[in-house]
């Protein structure tokens, strides 16, 4: 299952990656609350103040921070080289996302400038250590491989994420205008495409591999995508910025080359798949087929808008943005949690275990049937949702109750490898009971 080349001696403390993760789903369900709370108003348009909210919730506290706390795990292990100061780092960067992000969005849920102030330079702070920390990592790594490369240029596209993130809450709770009105479009395009979409290919040519036994990606692909979405990106965001924000023929070729970059991605990912070598399917196979459908909808409906001669309903924006954040990202990040959290379980605990000591396997530590009735009631919601944004005041209430049942039903599993984990780790614990006791 191990992957020739990985650096597992490298891996930071359990407790750096963990506290990110069992903290997503508290933000799955504070997501849930806001469309409860705000109804088909979060439907009516994606810049609405609910829309705001509900967005940020997910991109920040359940996105953001699952990535990071995988990125701490993953690129020590990947690239050879530790994170410097692994404890701290996460310590800083896990309660800057933890404050800032509530902060942020019930900034824009009351409209108060003060707590958008507030919530931007938590987030700020947060993400600048972080950034700090995976850049150290890599500058003093000696390993170049196709995926530090990727998440060299996701770092790179979280950075113009928070910067264009902060020019945005620096309007609205400072008062500051804009340089440039194209901001508004790059903010979430560097955060979907660039950082999200970066670090998701740049994992995939591990994790598909490894974890689903298919054959690995296309050597060209590994090579050349994330530099060719990257350098898309990069002339794109120079389009629309000379235009302030408008637009134009060098803008739309870009979108549209970006839109196909992403779906061939997902449909070779879709093609391994069906080669793999693990005949039985799982959850993690069925997360990454949502996952890869969702991100080629959404391209493919992206690439229908920029060529559309009439002018794109606002359902069809959200239908968008419900496929790329729900559907794409949220389908990836429960997939992976469910592979993540069980073996960094079972790999401390084979660390710390003596010899002859039994160590559970990852079945054991997080059986199937508890990961299917999750991803169920996650793609219930991913249906629901998408369905919202053509009947909001029909479907956003039942959307929500499955999309915070989904975010409690992750939460409880993480939660049980944890109990796993510290439970045989007390049962392996080499010192005798009465030591521990002084």
């Amino acid at each position: 299952m191990l992957q020739a080349g990985l650096r597992l001696e490298q891996a930071p403390p359990i407790s750096v990656p963990f506290r990110f993760f069992l903290t997503a789903p508290v933000f799955i369900v504070l997501a849930s609350a806001v469309l409860l709370w705000r109804g088909p108003e979060v439907f009516d348009s994606r810049l609405s103040p609910a829309a705001l909210a509900a967005t940020h919730l997910f991109t920040l506290g359940v996105m953001a921070m699952v990535m990071m706390g995988a990125v701490m795990q993953m690129l020590p292990v990947l690239a050879g080289s530790p994170i410097p100061l692994p404890r701290a780092t996460a310590a800083i960067a896990h309660a800057a996302l933890s404050l800032g992000t509530p902060l942020l969005a019930a900034g824009f849920l009351v409209g108060a400038p003060w707590l958008l102030r507030t919530g931007a330079t938590a987030l700020a702070i947060g993400f600048a250590v972080f950034i700090a920390a995976v850049a150290t990592s890599l500058w003093r790594s000696r390993v170049r491989t196709d995926t530090s490369r990727a998440i060299l240029l996701a770092a790179v596209s979280l950075l113009a994420t928070v910067v264009f993130g902060f020019a945005l809450a620096s309007g609205l709770g400072w008062g500051i205008a804009l340089p440039n009105l194209s901001i508004r479009y790059l903010h979430p395009a560097w955060g979907m495409l660039g950082w999200l979409g970066l670090l998701a290919g740049g994992v995939a040519y591990q994790v598909v591999p490894m974890f689903q036994m298919t054959p690995p990606y296309p050597g060209p692909m590994t090579r050349y995508f994330a530099a060719a979405v990257f350098a898309l990106l990069a002339l794109w965001s120079g389009a629309l910025w000379m235009t302030d924000g408008s637009g134009g023929p060098l803008a739309d070729a870009c979108a549209l080359a970006l839109a196909a970059g992403y779906a061939a991605f997902g449909v070779v990912t879709l093609a391994l798949e069906r080669r793999r070598r693990r005949r039985q399917p799982d959850a993690l196979l069925h997360f990454w087929r949502a996952a890869m459908s969702s991100l080629i909808a959404a391209n493919l409906l992206w690439a229908y808008r920029l060529v559309s001669p009439t002018h794109a309903p606002e359902a069809l924006d959200v239908l968008i943005g419900m496929l790329a954040l729900v559907g794409f990202a949220g389908s990836i990040i429960n997939g992976m949690l469910y592979k993540i959290a069980p073996f960094l379980v079972w790999f401390h605990l084979r660390s710390r275990a003596g010899a002859g000591r039994p160590v559970p396997n990852m079945r054991q530590i997080l059986g199937e049937a508890d990961q299917r009735l999750q991803a169920r009631v996650h793609f219930a919601a991913l249906v629901l949702l998408a369905g919202a944004a053509a009947w909001p005041s029909v479907l956003v209430y039942p959307a929500a109750f499955a999309l915070g049942a989904s975010g409690m039903l992750l939460g409880a599993n993480l939660i049980r490898t944890l109990l796993v984990f510290r439970q045989s780790a007390r049962a392996n614990d080499p010192m005798p009971a009465a030591a521990r006791a002084c």
